[in-house]
């Protein structure tokens, strides 16, 4: 299967403690957390090509730019939104979209690279 434009993923989660703000360390309230987001939009993205990758392939994020536009609270739904908007060579770029049960939270867009997982490890590992 090849990766097209169009291709379209979700990821959800229910917000819990652990993903507010003030425990991740990204501020001081008790609201959904936007480093929280940005994981589902990019679980999003992963979910949408996931089909189309061969076996030794994944993909790595690569570029994030995103607005959150409204907070969530502990114990609400939410659900991000990803799809492919263009493809070239490796690199593929998606929309993302991030939704609470009242509404759009954030949304932005997002790049991914297509990888060969063992040579992106061995490369990575080769630091130490």
């Amino acid at each position: 299967m090849e990766i097209t434009v169009g291709m379209k993923g979700i990821a959800a989660t229910q917000v819990e403690r652990e993903d507010t703000a003030s425990e991740v360390g990204s501020g001081s309230l008790l609201v959904y957390a936007t480093p929280c987001m940005v994981a589902l939009m990019e679980g999003a993205a992963c979910n949408a090509i996931a089909e189309a990758l061969p076996e030794e392939k994944t993909s790595v994020g690569t570029e994030l730019n995103i607005t959150h536009i409204s907070a969530t609270p502990v114990g609400m739904e939410v659900r991000a939104e990803a799809e492919v908007t263009e493809v070239n060579g490796s690199m593929i770029t998606f929309t993302v979209t991030a939704y609470d049960e009242a509404g759009k939270i954030g949304e932005g867009t997002h790049k991914r690279a297509v990888i060969s997982t063992q040579r992106f490890l061995d490369k990575t590992y080769a630091k130490l």
